[in-house]
C-alpha cells in the first residue's frame, strides 16, 4: 500500500494525507491533510511528505522515510544495533528507500524483511535531530 504522512512546517506536526493531486507534469500541486490544528489543502512547500516503506517495526509501527531506527540482525547475534535514518535515496543520488547509518559500522543493515533484520523506531528526523548526531 502506498501512503503518506506530512511534516507541517507552520505547526511542526505530522498531518494525516488524505490526498495528494498533481499537475500534468507530475509535480505536486497541493496535498490535503487532516489533523486537529489545521484541516484543508495545503501547498507542497509548506510539508515534507514521508512515504511508507511497507516495513513496521518491532512494535508494529509503520516505518515512514525521515524515521530514525535501531537497527540489528536476527541471524548474528554478535553484532550490535546501530543507529539509521531511512531515506528516499542512497549516497549516490539513486531513488529507493535506503538506511543511512549515523556513525560508520562494519555490516551495513538491509532495509527489507528477507534480509532478517529487525527495526525499531526511535524517533524521527523533525522532532529528534539530536539521534542523529554521531556518538563520539
Amino acid at each position: 500500500m502506498i501512503k503518506f504522512r506530512a511534516w507541517d512546517k507552520k505547526t511542526s506536526s505530522y498531518r494525516k494525507v488524505l490526498g495528494i493531486e498533481f499537475y500534468p507534469d507530475g509535480q505536486i500541486k497541493k496535498v490535503k491533510v487532516g489533523g486537529l490544528q489545521r484541516k484543508g489543502t495545503i501547498t507542497p512547500d509548506q510539508l515534507v511528505l514521508e512515504q511508507f516503506t511497507g516495513l513496521k517495526d518491532v512494535n508494529g509501527r509503520d516505518i515512514y522515510i525521515g524515521d530514525i531506527v535501531s537497527a540489528w540482525s536476527d541471524v548474528d547475534k554478535s553484532v550490535s544495533p546501530t543507529i539509521n535514518e531511512i531515506v528516499s535515496e542512497n549516497f549516490g543520488g539513486e531513488p529507493g528507500v535506503f538506511l543511512r547509518p549515523v556513525r560508520a559500522h562494519l555490516l551495513e543493515p538491509c532495509l527489507h524483511e528477507s534480509c532478517r533484520n529487525q527495526f525499531e523506531i526511535m524517533g524521527n528526523v523533525h522532532e529528534n535531530p539530536e539521534l542523529l548526531e554521531e556518538n563520539k
